[in-house]
């Protein structure tokens, strides 16, 4: 029998569950890594994402080499050929892999697969070539929380609320507790202390870029020819790709970012695309970071150093509560769940998502051209500027999720779904949050600077030069009063809406119609 290591793109991480298994026997154990376009579940990406997760893939069977494991690094249009030719030349008979994060839409099946299976699995296509190979998957080693330790958590429950999830996580893993396990500072969130909006002449902490090396100018090159299958902009690629640099950019961040992170993470300023942020998500979502290792890295920078409370806790409750909340919620809701549309909202993407020239508001344009530069943008300006308008503007929850899944350098299906879906558009009527992420200007005027240097005036919402936000936000109260009455956090603004003018409606309506049909 031989057995083999498959190694996907978001796996790069020497504490992979599959190859731990091998390290007994692994000069003995072949490895492949492939590097294909179409093994992704859309037709577009971001031009950095694929150059990021290509130049990472290659680094890591670099030292995979160096470290004495036999690796095939295959580069196929044909992801299955490629596997199959591997299986075959090296008479695999057991085919190991750690479990797939996105597994939801790209099903795996953890059977023998032989040409007497058919079953529709992610495997399938091995039975069809007569390939008896037994799959065994092991523990998905970049997330804190397995999908049955969620789902156990998650039985019995009628409300999944975050908050209780993120105090069971501090609990389990020992984090940010004093003896009598209990909260260290007496509160498990400090949130209310996190929603500063920015202030006159920030000095904003510089960032930590990479030169492109040999291998990842290679593949900026590849990427470059194929253009038209990409979004965004290619030439400023300086993201880190391999474990040693992603490790440089937690520690300059905890040196540089931290101190400020909690205070001005909402804030929004013109220009200004990282602000205090870590900057870390595509490498932990890859594998090059381990998620508590950097908890970890910012607890005991607050145990040592002087950093305030509120940004350790609110950094760590991204990383320890929302980000394993969301991978486990997405492996624990049913399948209908990624076609729910609860507002059946059915408009597409605007063209100005994909080229931000097109956008006549500062806010989105600033957004949207900062995506198209970096690949990135922070959780605000996802979802209070991009989401939200999604949101108010009746974009269809599927194909903005999509767009999402395209435009960010760290987006995947597990945390697109149920992010986009649940969080962003209250597709699912209530299951992840308790009332839409819906505002009109007043908010992004608050917590930005971007409606300084816009032609609409946020203030106004009866004509034509005022905010789109705002009469789009009214108007999405209005068609939607009957469901929203069912969601108790809304009343209050309904009653608002209630105090409106019949005539001041009708101009909503036909403002909100008029940039719906534009879009």
């Amino acid at each position: 029998m031989t057995t083999g290591i498959w190694i996907l793109g978001d796996q790069l991480n020497k504490n992979n569950s599959a190859l731990l298994s091998c390290l007994d026997i692994k000069k003995d154990t072949p490895i492949i890594l492939v590097e294909s376009f179409n093994l992704g579940s859309l037709n577009t990406y971001h031009c950095q994402k694929l150059v990021l997760i290509w130049s990472a893939m290659r680094h890591f069977a670099e030292e995979l080499k160096k470290n004495g494991w036999p690796v095939t690094y295959a580069i196929s249009d044909n992801f299955q050929q490629s596997l199959i030719d591997w299986i075959t030349t090296h008479q695999i008979t057991e085919l190991r892999l750690m479990s797939p994060s996105d597994d939801r839409t790209v099903p795996f099946n953890n059977t023998i697969v032989s040409s007497n299976n058919h079953d529709r699995s992610f495997f399938s296509f091995l039975s069809e070539e007569n390939i008896n190979c037994h799959i065994k998957l092991f523990p998905n080693s970049n997330f804190l929380w397995q999908k049955e330790e969620f789902n156990q958590w998650a039985k019995g429950r009628k409300k999944l609320i975050l908050e209780d999830f993120y105090r069971e996580s501090r609990k389990k893993f020992n984090i940010l507790l004093t003896e009598e396990n209990k909260p260290i500072g007496g509160k498990w969130n400090l949130d209310k202390e996190n929603r500063q909006p920015p202030k006159k002449n920030l000095q904003t902490p510089p960032s930590l870029f990479f030169e492109p090396d040999k291998i990842t100018l290679d593949v900026i090159e590849k990427v470059r020819k194929i253009k038209e299958k990409t979004y965004g902009k290619l030439d400023n690629f300086t993201w880190a790709v391999t474990r040693e640099d992603a490790l440089k950019v937690l520690e300059h961040f905890i040196n540089h970012r931290l101190n400020l992170f909690g205070t001005y993470q909402d804030a929004m300023v013109t220009g200004e695309e990282f602000m205090w942020h870590s900057l870390i998500s595509p490498y932990v979502n890859i594998g090059l970071l381990q998620p508590l290792e950097v908890i970890k890295a910012v607890e005991n920078a607050y145990h040592k150093g002087d950093y305030p409370l509120n940004s350790v806790e609110g950094f760590i409750r991204q990383i320890l509560g929302w980000r394993e909340y969301m991978y486990g919620l997405y492996h624990h809701v049913d399948d209908d769940y990624f076609t729910s549309n609860w507002f059946d909202h059915q408009n597409p993407v605007p063209d100005f998502f994909w080229d931000s020239q097109k956008a006549d508001m500062n806010c989105l344009h600033q957004v949207l051209q900062q995506t198209e530069n970096t690949g990135y943008a922070h959780h605000i300006q996802r979802l209070m500027i991009l989401s939200n308008y999604g949101l108010v503007s009746g974009i269809s929850p599927q194909e903005l999720k999509s767009w999402f899944h395209t435009a960010f350098i760290d987006a995947y299906d597990w945390v697109m779904q149920t992010n986009v879906l649940g969080m962003g558009q209250f597709a699912d009527g209530g299951i992840l949050a308790s009332k839409p992420y819906a505002s009109s200007a007043n908010y992004i005027n608050k917590m930005s600077d971007y409606c300084k240097g816009c032609r609409y005036k946020p203030k106004e919402k009866l004509t034509e030069d005022a905010c789109p936000f705002n009469y789009l936000y009214w108007d999405f109260l209005a068609r939607h009063e009957e469901k929203l009455r069912t969601q108790g956090r809304m009343n209050l603004v309904l009653k608002h809406l209630e105090k409106m003018s019949a005539k001041d409606l009708e101009k909503i309506r036909f403002l909100a119609k008029k940039r719906m049909v534009n879009n």
